[in-house]
C-alpha cells in the first residue's frame, strides 16, 4: 500500500504542506481568519463586490421567486429562467452571440476543452496555464503540445507542422504571474493556421477593458478572432459560477457534449440574479477599476524601491518573487504576525524555484490599507536572508 503518511511528511519537509484557514464573516479586506483579525491581500475579489449590498439585496429578493437549490441538471428541469436571463446578460456583456452558465470555472474549462477536442486532435497550451486548463486537456484525450509561456513564434511553428483539428488554449491574465497573454498575436496565428482559440479570462473580466469587459475586449477582439471566451464569476464579479461565450452553434454543441455541464446540478438560480446585479455595477462603476489600479501603481513603485522583485504585471495580481519555499513561507508568516494575510504560493502551483508571495488588491482596499502593507514589507525585508533579491 502507498505510504500516504510518508508523502505528507515529505511535503512538510520540502515546505510544500498546505493548510486551510477558517474564515468567519463576509469576504472583505478586514478578515477573521483562524480567529484573528487580519488585513487580507490574497483574495480574488478585485472589485470588492463579494460583499456588495446591492448584490446581496438582489439575492435576497430573488429567493422567494426562485427558491434555494437548483434541484436538477440543466438538461432535466434545473435550467431556471434566472439562468437564462444571466446567459443573455453575459452574451451582451462580452459582445458574443450566446453564453452558457457553468457551476465553477474549473468545470467550465474541463467541460469546454474536453468537448471541443478529442482523440486524433491536437491542443496547444501555454506552459503557465491554470490547472483546470491542464486537466481539461488531459480529459480530452487529445494530443497536448505545450508552448513556452507567451511565445507566439514557437506556437506558430508548432501549428504549421500539425495537421487535423487544432485548438489553442490560454489564460487571458495568468493567475500566478499577473501578466496578460499576447491575445492579438495569438488570434492572428490561429486564424492563419485554422486553429480554434479558447481564452480563459477569469482574472481579466471585471478589471480590464472598456466597462470591465476583460482582456479580450481591451484589444477589441471580436467573436471571429476569439471564438471561445471563458470567464469565472467568483473573482471580480464577486458571486459564483462561470460561463463560456461565443457563437450560438458552439454553445449548442457544448450543451450536447460538455460533461461538466450535462452531469451536474444547476447552480442556485438566485445566485444568477445576484450576478446580473453585479454585472450592472461593473458596467457603470469605473471608479472601482480606477481605484484598484491606482493602488497597484503605487504598490509597484514603493515595493520596488524597497528592493522586492516584482513580476511584470499591471493587474491586481502582484507577485513578489522569492524563490525558496521556506523563505516564502517565512515572509508570509512575518507579515501575518504584523496583522496581514498574504499567501505564499509554492510548487506545483508555480514552477520549482519560483515560490512567491501573491499580493492581490481589491477596490475595497483603502490607501491606509496599502500603507499598512508597505510598512510591514519594509519591516520584514531583512527577515528573509536567502532570497535572490538584493536591496
Amino acid at each position: 500500500m502507498r505510504d500516504f503518511a510518508l508523502e505528507l511528511e515529505e511535503r512538510k519537509q520540502a515546505g510544500l504542506y498546505r493548510t486551510r484557514r477558517h474564515v468567519a464573516g463576509p469576504q472583505r479586506p478586514s478578515l477573521i481568519a483562524d480567529g484573528k483579525l487580519l488585513l487580507s491581500f490574497c483574495s480574488n475579489d478585485y472589485l470588492g463586490l463579494a460583499n456588495n449590498p446591492a448584490n446581496i439585496e438582489a439575492l435576497r429578493n430573488a429567493l422567494p421567486e426562485t427558491g434555494l437549490g437548483g434541484a436538477a441538471s440543466h438538461l432535466i428541469c434545473g435550467h431556471h429562467d434566472a439562468h437564462h436571463q444571466l446567459e443573455l446578460r453575459l452574451a451582451e456583456f462580452t459582445g458574443r452571440s450566446s453564453a452558457l452558465f457553468f457551476s465553477t470555472g474549473y468545470m467550465a474549462n474541463m467541460g469546454v476543452i474536453s468537448a471541443l477536442a478529442g482523440r486524433g486532435d491536437t491542443i496547444f497550451s501555454d506552459r503557465l496555464n491554470h490547472a483546470s486548463i491542464i486537466d481539461g486537456c488531459i480529459l480530452s484525450r487529445a494530443r497536448v503540445r505545450r508552448y513556452a509561456h507567451g511565445d507566439v513564434a514557437a506556437l506558430e511553428a508548432m501549428l504549421a507542422e500539425t495537421s487535423g483539428h487544432k485548438l489553442v488554449v490560454t489564460d487571458g491574465v495568468f493567475s500566478m504571474d499577473g501578466d496578460i497573454a499576447p491575445l492579438a498575436e495569438l488570434a492572428r496565428v490561429c486564424r492563419a493556421h485554422d486553429a480554434l482559440l479558447v481564452v480563459d479570462d477569469a482574472h481579466g473580466i471585471g478589471v480590464l477593458g472598456p466597462e470591465g469587459r476583460g482582456s479580450v475586449a481591451e484589444l477589441g477582439l471580436s467573436e471571429d478572432e476569439v471564438p471561445v471566451l471563458i470567464g469565472t464569476l467568483g473573482k471580480a464579479v464577486g458571486t459564483s459560477g462561470a460561463f463560456v461565450a461565443g457563437p450560438s452553434m458552439l454553445m449548442d454543441y457544448l450543451v450536447q457534449k460538455a460533461r461538466t455541464y450535462i452531469y451536474t446540478t444547476a447552480m442556485p438560480p438566485a445566485l444568477a440574479m445576484a450576478t446580473i446585479s453585479s454585472l450592472d455595477v461593473i458596467e457603470r462603476d469605473q471608479g472601482r477599476r480606477d481605484h484598484v489600479l491606482g493602488l497597484v501603481s503605487r504598490f509597484r513603485c514603493e515595493a520596488s524601491a524597497m528592493g522586492y522583485e516584482l513580476m511584470p504585471s499591471r493587474t491586481p495580481i502582484q507577485p513578489i518573487m522569492i524563490g525558496d519555499n521556506h523563505d516564502a513561507l517565512a515572509l508570509s508568516q512575518a507579515l501575518e504576525e504584523r496583522g496581514l494575510l498574504v499567501s505564499a504560493i509554492r510548487p506545483p502551483t508555480v514552477p520549482v524555484g519560483e515560490a512567491r508571495l501573491r499580493v492581490t488588491f481589491s477596490a475595497a482596499h483603502s490607501q491606509e490599507d496599502l500603507d499598512c502593507l508597505l510598512r510591514a514589507l519594509s519591516q520584514c525585508r531583512d527577515l528573509v536572508q536567502k532570497t535572490d533579491v538584493a536591496i
